[in-house]
């Protein structure tokens, strides 16, 4: 049996969440700046651990920004690389990787700190749980840091804990039979 998804279908946000400015777009490549340096919001707070000057961590962390773009070029060629907008700025991101029937993959997802903590990212997880349910998908997966506070968000939205993978936890999402 072929596990692959022949034809995906657009991916369209709901109404509710368009109507608040919410929209989603194809990644591009003038959007790599702002890529590396929500990047940067995400990583800047566990590097003040590191015994470098700002500038040391920045330049490290732009590194590091380089290296996770060109993983996902290389294991998710054909993901889709989405910029999350409110009212026509980027505020965020949403990679998913749709190609396998059994497990909708949230690859990355995130945004820049003052959009954090107002129920967006809740609500581009309950939509990614219908896109999973609607498609036909088994189940729903991510990979989360053991230290992210947006565990809790997960676990309150039914991902459960599968295993340990070095500093990520691989969490999943059951699709409930229709």
């Amino acid at each position: 049996m072929d596990n692959a998804v022949a034809e995906l279908p657009a991916l369209v946000l709901p109404e509710p969440l368009a109507a608040q400015g919410l929209s989603l777009r194809t990644k591009w490549e003038e959007d790599t700046d702002f890529v590396r340096d929500l990047y940067i919001s995400h990583r800047w707070e566990e590097m003040r651990a590191a015994p470098w000057s700002d500038e040391e961590r920045l330049a490290f962390l732009r590194d590091q920004a380089r290296l996770q773009a060109a993983h996902y070029d290389m294991h998710y060629h054909d993901a889709d690389f989405l910029i999350v907008e409110m009212a026509g700025l980027p505020i965020g991101r949403l990679y998913l990787f749709r190609h396998n029937r059994s497990d909708l993959r949230i690859v990355e997802i995130g945004l820049m700190p003052d959009w954090r903590g107002r129920g967006l990212g809740g609500a581009l997880l309950r939509w990614v749980q219908d896109v999973a349910r609607e498609g036909g998908y088994a189940l729903c997966s991510i990979h989360v840091e053991q230290s992210n506070p947006a565990l809790r968000l997960y676990r309150r939205l039914g991902f459960i804990d599968i295993e340990p993978v070095g500093p990520y936890i691989l969490l999943h999402w059951k699709t409930p039979a229709s």
